[in-house]
């Protein structure tokens, strides 16, 4: 069995930790909320780093603070 390590955002506790909301960091970024929505689902494929730049400078967080590193089987 080979474990897979997966990049994934902790956009949802940033956010939690700090009582935002997707829409006020939509407001704060000029991201549009879908996109905000995707980072925090983490339903996106490519991050862009435009955008991740303006969520960590919102956020006013280094970009260590956003990612995290888990492990997953392979099925």
């Amino acid at each position: 069995m080979i474990v897979l390590k997966q990049l994934r955002l902790k956009l949802d506790r940033c956010l939690k930790e700090r009582q935002m909301t997707r829409y006020v960091l939509a407001q704060k970024t000029g991201i549009k909320y879908q996109t905000i929505d995707g980072y925090y689902k983490n339903s996106v494929l490519r991050y862009d780093a435009e955008n991740l730049s303006k969520i960590i400078t919102a956020l006013d967080c280094g970009v260590e603070d956003l990612f995290e590193i888990v492990e997953e089987d392979d099925p």
